[in-house]
């Protein structure tokens, strides 16, 4: 990588496609060098890369699975190596595909592997970041929430006490940084269009989605790397331990602890 200067470096978990991309390519065109983490895919995280020098921005792609520790070790050393410090870190990565079912046939070992998957996936990365910012003396975290995290029904027990779970740990992560010089938000989308929701975003659901959307619109990824990059900006440092909303209003205009 090239002298780091003055360029902050960021690190997105789970960068190498959907929101994850979305956000690495926000975040290099406000300036940032660009850590392009993923596990397997390497020729998407390739192509996320060469999209954002194409745009004169600067990111490199490193392979680790995010809910091994010594994995993260290694990223996090290979990242110092290059560029001396990490700026931001934003948990993005999908580590455990969601479970929809309600209680009655919820099996312990696929809800115990939903919330093992998703507070590991953040964890290790947090742990081994947080220290490295500590003795810089600064540094912004933001994690990947849900709005499933405050609706219920609809099978969502194992995917909602998950996500419920991933902001209750920013925020004990926010109360133990805060004297630190360490920011801590949770970014909550609510239904984005990726191909990870394709599956369950048919045209019904879209129409019901837009009619209740101040955009008039589904959400796309880069509506939520906006405001990742807002979240970001040390001018929010005060807001540390929040969460910022961005469901295009679904919760004011349906609303519900169904919706």
């Amino acid at each position: 990588m090239a002298d780091t200067g003055k360029t902050a470096t960021a690190i997105v978990t789970g960068a190498g496609r959907g929101i994850g991309a979305a956000i690495a390519a926000d975040l290099a065109h406000r300036g940032y060098h660009v850590v392009v983490n993923y596990r397997r895919d390497a020729d998407a995280a390739a192509a996320v890369v060469a999209g954002i020098h194409r745009s004169g921005g600067s990111a490199v792609a490193l392979a680790s699975d995010v809910t091994d520790p010594d994995d993260v070790a290694s990223m996090v050393a290979t990242v110092l190596a290059d560029r001396g410090r990490i700026d931001a870190l934003v948990v993005n990565a999908n580590t455990a595909a969601p479970t929809f079912a309600p209680l009655s046939d919820l099996t312990w070992a696929a809800f115990a592997a939903k919330m093992t998957g998703e507070l590991a996936g953040a964890f290790h990365i947090t742990q081994q970041v947080v220290a490295v910012m500590r003795a810089q003396g600064e540094g912004r975290l933001v994690y990947l929430g849900s709005t499933a995290a405050d609706y219920v029904g609809a099978g969502r027990l194992a995917h909602g006490t998950a996500k419920a779970a991933l902001t209750t740990f920013a925020r004990h992560v926010a109360a133990e940084t805060a004297r630190d010089g360490i920011s801590v938000l949770t970014v909550a989308p609510g239904a984005v269009r990726t191909e990870a929701t394709a599956a369950v975003l048919d045209a019904n659901r879209e129409k019901v989605l837009a009619d209740n959307s101040v955009l008039h619109r589904v959400l796309e990824p880069a509506d939520v790397a906006a405001a990742v990059g807002l979240a970001l900006d040390p001018a929010l440092r005060p807001a540390t331990g929040t969460v910022l909303r961005v469901d295009a209003g679904w919760s004011v205009l349906a609303g519900g602890p169904t919706a």
